[in-house]
């Protein structure tokens, strides 16, 4: 979760400061804060809320320093409020943290006998742990040789000292970068909170730390001085802005039919109509395939789960990733799991990725991050294109997710021979009409402005679909949940009558997933099911399936025609756009939506 940057220059750094949380806004912003030296003396201001709130109070009080740590929060440990707010100080030293310090209360009892704590949270006791090591004279290896010892959790820090033109840099668990500048360097929690000042970025391994200051960066790992690669960023400023749209998760829906197509044109040969994916361990023998991931990258594994079996004939497991480590896990010869994550550093999934490698399981990571912890760790990577996706609410890393799975598993059906050369070509050619397909969707956008605007008032909505509906109705559900906060739920259409229907009143819509193939007959007569009990129902279909649906629904979008396994990547689009227009209509935060981050690094 929480954002850091920090900067170390030969010019006032404040405002760059700003601009650097700004970026990084998306992993949290419960309050937001900053401290920079003045005459060697740590002063900081902070501010409850949205980073533009830290902006009026500098206004208001100005503050010049050419060096400087900055935090965006997400409360783990203590309500949001000022007091709790980032950078921790005392007056030798502030700190600022992303992660969870695991024993901040065996510490705080062991420093509170001479300090005065003043916040509730698990960081501030790294200030000082700190300040007793600068009073003992340690020195910058001793003092980051102690803190290794003495903290639990995971945790990437950066800490701005008085009287000293140098930051400290540690990482254990959490994603800390650092960026290369002229007269100028960097810290940041990623790659996107650095894109304003430099596409120089090299990242931390666990118990690295490094020092910088306006001329270098030395990296460390215990007392050895160390190389990391120094890596060329792709993302640029025009990446991560809005381009005219009112919000970032607008642009990124729109940007689907483009990401589409650089993710095809990354796994696809279009003239010999073959697929390419650099991958020693999809042409081994494989038997069963684990699919791990959180939130909307599991729904993700939920749909591709249908296309692995079809066309791989591959025994297929999904899983939650924060509840697979707890598990007994039973390793099956031939297995492979795959990790599947936007950001490459969701710390559930990491933690089950490390867990898979004790237990020597060939793995592959799924991810839209280069160089993050979880592409690092994998044995394999396969990159997603979607590009930089600033608003919390995933859209495009959803979609390219979705394709890659697909991608693969036809990939695997094509080696055991399920697939032959002749079905290969007809399925890519399918494939390349998607982004063609997509802008169908996202030119009938005004038809989903229509439905959300008669809906929005509802408290509760049910998402329902059969095979992989199903999986598209729990995205639908936690996208509604997540910007609209509209109470929503998600099911397997057949088990409307095992519970659920007894929510249904004409009060409630229900959305119905319903594209053409051999589940639509069903499906329906579960719709019917919600009509005879005065459900409000709105469908989501092709234009096959809508010729069958109008004498059942009150609302209805309707898709092209398509190849069914196409249909959940296309069908994804209007739920997108329906939850936004909804969430529009009423006046939400699209963007920042209350209590989420975008990157989730914390378990």
């Amino acid at each position: 979760m929480c954002g850091i940057v920090g900067i170390a220059s030969n010019k006032n750094c404040i405002s760059a400061l700003i601009e650097g949380l700004k970026k990084l806004a998306y992993r949290g912003y419960d309050s937001a804060g900053l401290a920079t030296l003045v005459n060697n003396d740590i002063v900081k201001r902070v501010a409850l809320g949205k980073i533009e709130n830290l902006e009026k109070v500098i206004q208001d009080n100005p503050l010049f320093g050419n060096i400087g740590i900055a935090h965006t929060r997400w409360a783990t440990h203590g309500s949001p409020n000022e007091l709790n707010a980032h950078p921790h100080a005392t007056d030798k030293v502030a700190i600022v943290h992303n992660g969870i310090i695991e024993n901040y209360k065996e510490i705080k009892y062991k420093v509170g006998n001479r300090k005065l704590i003043k916040s509730e949270t698990d960081s501030e006791v790294v200030a000082h742990l700190i300040t007793d090591y600068i009073e003992k004279d340690l020195d910058y290896a001793e003092i980051v040789e102690r803190l290794l010892k003495e903290l639990k959790g995971a945790f990437a820090l950066a800490v701005l000292f008085s009287k000293k033109n140098k930051l400290l840099a540690i990482k254990r668990g959490s994603p800390l970068a650092l960026g290369y500048g002229e007269e100028n360097n960097f810290i940041g929690s990623d790659a996107i909170g650095l894109a304003p000042f430099t596409k120089k970025i090299s990242y931390l391994e666990d118990d690295d730390w490094a020092i910088v200051d306006n001329k270098s960066i030395e990296i460390y790992h215990g007392k050895n001085k160390v190389d990391r690669d120094i890596n060329i960023t792709s993302i640029s400023r025009q990446s991560i802005e809005k381009g005219g749209y009112k919000h970032f998760m607008h642009k990124e829906i729109h940007e689907q039919p483009t990401v589409i197509g650089e993710t095809l044109k990354s796994f696809i040969d279009p003239e010999k109509k073959i697929l390419k994916i650099n991958s020693k361990i999809l042409h081994t023998e494989i038997k069963k395939i684990t699919l791990i991931a959180c939130g909307t990258s599991a729904f993700a594994c939920r749909i591709a789960r249908f296309w692995f079996e079809e066309y791989a004939n591959i025994s297929v497991n999904v899983d939650i990733a924060s509840e697979y480590r707890y598990r007994k896990l039973l390793k099956t010869e031939g297995e492979v799991v795959i990790f599947i994550s936007q950001s490459g550093e969701t710390r559930d999934t990491l933690a089950g990725l490390e867990e898979a490698k004790k237990h020597r399981l060939k793995t592959i990571s799924i991810v839209n991050v280069l160089d993050s912890s979880i592409s690092r760790l994998s044995d394999e990577n396969i990159f997603t294109l979607a590009g930089p996706e600033i608003g919390v609410a995933s859209t495009k890393a959803f979609t390219t997710q979705l394709l890659t799975l697909l991608i693969i598993s036809i990939l695997l059906g094509k080696n055991k021979n399920f697939i032959n050369n002749d079905y290969e070509s007809k399925i890519i050619t399918q494939l390349l009409d998607l982004p063609s397909l997509l802008n169908d969707v996202l030119e009938k956008e005004n038809k989903l402005r229509d439905i959300a605007s008669k809906i929005y008032n509802a408290k509760d909505v049910l998402y329902i679909g059969r095979g992989m509906g199903h999986g598209l109705a729990l995205e639908g559900a936690l996208k509604l949940k997540e910007i609209s906060y509209i109470h929503a739920e998600g099911y397997a259409a057949g088990e409307l009558k095992h519970g659920p229907i007894a929510l249904i009143d004409e009060n409630v819509p229900v959305i119905g997933i319903v594209p053409t193939n051999n589940l639509f007959e069903k499906t329906y007569s579960n719709l019917a099911e919600v009509k005879a009990r005065g459900g409000i129902i709105i469908c989501i279909s092709d234009e096959e399936g809508r010729k069958k649906l109008e004498d059942i629904s009150d609302l209805i979008f309707s898709i092209k025609n398509c190849n069914y396994n196409l249909q959940p990547i296309i069908c994804a689009i209007p739920v997108q756009l329906l939850a936004y227009h909804i969430a529009c209509f009423k006046g939400t935060d699209v963007d920042q939506p209350r209590n989420l981050a975008k990157s989730v690094t914390v378990e």
